[in-house]
């Protein structure tokens, strides 16, 4: 009883929420899109002719964005799940820490890339605390990828939760970034602990 009370409760919710009709009448898989929209439209991260690293891409939405926001760009969308095919995103199926991913995301694009997207979450547990934890671990393995593809000025996006690792993963960012920015969207639901870690310009190694 109690979970089709939650399920009614969920469409309810989702059939009031601007974002949602406003991703389908966009065409948009998700009202995701409009998070990544928000970030860009504050710190201009999207430019023409970069390219882009979407990491945990499915369903999509974020690929669909900077598909249509960037002009002669180069674009690769990663994900452990199946996603239908979008205009001028090259796609893989796998794990992006997988050493064979990483060689065929080195070789589609030959060099160092602009920026790596990231708005990767654990499937939630009902465990607050727990899917704040592995979604941090998801986070600070995508920064470690990261810095191992991006340019010298590159960027790197990241969803992050308010938790328990907060503040090793800002410490992370600030460790090897010169600039980093924490940001919540007003896309993203008022009730979710969710954020965004925008990271700008890669710091020199640290000669040991």
């Amino acid at each position: 009883m109690r979970k089709n009370k939650i399920s009614k409760n969920w469409i309810s919710k989702q059939r009031r929420d601007i974002y949602v009709r406003q991703s389908k009448l966009e065409g948009y898989r998700s009202r995701a899109a409009y998070k990544i929209q928000e970030i860009d439209k504050k710190f201009k991260i999207l430019k023409n002719g970069i390219s882009v690293i979407d990491l945990g891409a499915a369903p999509g939405s974020w690929s669909q964005y900077i598909s249509r926001k960037i002009k002669n760009g180069k674009f690769l969308a990663i994900d452990l799940k199946e996603m239908e095919d979008i205009k001028n995103i090259f796609k893989i199926k796998g794990n992006f820490s997988d050493n064979k991913c990483k060689q065929t995301i080195r070789e589609y694009f030959g060099k160092k890339v602009d920026i790596v997207l990231s708005d990767m979450a654990v499937n939630t547990t009902g465990n607050k605390s727990v899917d704040s934890i592995v979604t941090g671990e998801l986070c600070i393995e995508a920064l470690i990828f990261a810095k191992e593809v991006l340019k010298k000025d590159g960027q790197f996006v990241s969803k992050i939760f308010m938790g328990t690792n907060f503040n090793e993963i800002v410490s992370l960012a600030k460790k090897n970034f010169k600039e980093t920015n924490i940001f919540k969207p007003p896309a993203s639901r008022k009730e979710s602990k969710e954020s965004f870690i925008i990271c700008k310009f890669l710091r020199d190694e640290v000669k040991k």
